[in-house]
């Protein structure tokens, strides 16, 4: 059993940074990759970032690739998320994700893979 805590998250003006951080328990993450996503208010959930276990292959989306960078220390089995030139539209909950289950094409992409998730974070940029 995993259990995930995301913390960093605030209220940053547009254009400012944010570091997410995720601190896992329970079992270490380094036989885990790890995903971010995030919620809007009337959204569905959507991919952020994602990153193997070794941290050599990330994964972004498009709306934040340039941007964003994700990272992980399996030492410390913390992730990160640092964010940059933030903007209105990256308001949002932002939750951690842990997952075994590395195949298929995209498998990053769907929530549905990963098996373990935190509280969330909220982000809030002003414009």
């Amino acid at each position: 059993q995993v259990q995930l805590g995301e913390s960093g998250g605030g209220l940053v003006q547009a254009g400012g940074s944010l570091r997410l951080s995720c601190a896992a328990s329970g079992r270490t993450l380094v036989s885990y990759a790890m995903g971010w996503f995030r919620q809007a208010p009337g959204k569905e959930r959507e991919f952020v970032a994602a990153i193997r276990w070794n941290g050599g292959i990330t994964y972004y989306a498009d709306s934040v690739k340039g941007r964003v960078t994700i990272s992980r220390d399996n030492v410390k089995n913390t992730v990160y998320l640092q964010m940059n030139t933030l903007k209105p539209e990256d308001s949002a909950v932002y939750y951690c994700a842990a997952t075994s289950s590395v195949y298929g094409a995209d498998w990053y992409r769907s929530s549905a893979k990963y098996g373990y998730w935190g509280q969330g974070t909220q982000v809030t940029v002003s414009a």
